[in-house]
């Protein structure tokens, strides 16, 4: 197992210029969801140069594709994001999690017929609220994977970061307009519709869980302050551990939009995204595989308390993923402390020495919990028994 080890790593460090060079480039052209048209051209030649088949697009989504390498029974897709968030640019770091799995896919695809493996790079896009990962396996883009995996970077390393449920919604009230001044008992306040649901949903904050989530914003407040409003919109968040607890909390938080509309006689309309993101069920093996490599090529993972963990957990569309197929979705290191996700500082260390070291550990790690997942007969076995 080490010579196919060193050979995974030989082949990984032949492109590691490549992959670092392109990590900065989608760094540097951010795209938001189902728009990224040049990231995803990208990340598909560098693989067709390195000898992958790449359909694209893949599922009938544009941006989506699929590349893939060797014959063996055992299938397993590694997935890259590469989608940016509205106004800073790539601050979740996706960048490192696209070159990241094409490094991982090209390192393992050296050894694939060696280890009775095929190795996919599934390009998914819109993990940022549009939901691709889940796009792509309604359409049976997944169908046929005995294992998933992906790293996404964070401020430090951690193996079994928890992933929420999350639902996204759309609030929209209808009142009535008229002069603010002049005649204000003619008009129908739909401001007033979102201020109480806001009242509402932080009075509720004391009778959900610690883990439930309930943010917004407000999207339409009014045209003018002379003019009662009459048509106002809100987008929110609810998130829970599990989907099962998601829709619990989002029963409650539906109470507090109807509130709105019977305190003020509001028409209200609220709108579910399209697709639900489950929690995230790292497979236990495949993960402990991937923390020993990890750890090989240096990384320390912190050991934080279940409860403390939960407090700073995000939701991903590799949640709906990892219920259907055995996966893993680590946190990566890119010491950015005390920058955190989603902000401009974040952003900034996806090119920096450290943010570049995780494209290469990330990709290697994964490369290598491959061989280790194809070579274990117990877990091989029960991997290729659950497809």
């Amino acid at each position: 197992m080490t010579d196919l080890k060193q050979a995974a790593r030989e082949r990984l460090d032949a492109v590691h210029g490549k992959l670092l060079a392109l990590s900065h480039r989608i760094h540097d052209n951010p795209e938001l969801k189902f728009e990224e048209v040049r990231a995803s051209a990208w990340l598909a030649e560098l693989l067709s140069a390195e000898g992958f088949a790449v359909e694209k697009p893949y599922c009938e989504l544009p941006t989506a594709f699929h590349a893939t390498a060797g014959s063996g029974p055992l299938r397993v897709a590694i997935c890259a994001e590469y989608d940016a968030l509205l106004g800073v640019g790539h601050a979740c770091g996706h960048n490192i999690i696209a070159t990241a799995g094409a490094g991982a896919g090209i390192a393992a695809a050296a050894i694939a017929g060696e280890i009775g493996a095929s190795v996919s790079v599934v390009g998914t896009p819109a993990e940022e609220g549009g939901g691709g990962k889940v796009v792509i396996l309604e359409r049976g883009g997944f169908d046929g994977f005995q294992a998933a995996m992906m790293v996404h970077p964070a401020p430090m390393d951690v193996a079994d970061m928890p992933y929420l449920a999350a639902q996204r919604l759309e609030v929209r009230y209808t009142g009535k307009a008229s002069h603010a001044s002049s005649f204000p008992e003619k008009g129908i306040n739909a401001a007033d519709a979102i201020t109480v649901a806001q009242v509402a949903i932080g009075l509720l904050r004391q009778h959900i869980r610690a883990t439930d989530r309930v943010h917004g914003i407000v999207t339409k407040g009014g045209d003018a302050p002379n003019i009662v409003p009459s048509h106002t919109s809100a987008a929110y968040s609810v998130r829970a551990r599990t989907m099962g607890e998601l829709e619990n909390v989002c029963s409650k938080v539906y109470r507090c939009f109807e509130a709105g509309a019977l305190a003020t006689g509001c028409q209200l309309e609220v709108i579910e995204g399209e697709r639900a993101y489950a929690e995230v069920r790292n497979d236990p093996d495949i993960l402990a595989a991937y923390k020993a490599n990890a750890e090989a090529l240096g990384r320390t993972f912190m050991e934080i308390e279940p409860s403390r963990l939960e407090r700073t957990a995000g939701s991903t569309d590799m949640g709906n993923v990892s219920l259907k197929i055995p996966s893993i979705h680590p946190s990566i290191g890119i010491n950015s402390w005390p920058a955190v996700n989603h902000q401009p500082e974040f952003a900034a260390h996806g090119v920096t020495p450290d943010g570049d070291r995780a494209v290469y550990d990330g990709a290697l790690a994964m490369a290598w919990t491959i061989i280790d997942i194809a070579n274990d007969e117990a877990v091989r076995s029960r991997l290729l028994a659950g497809a």
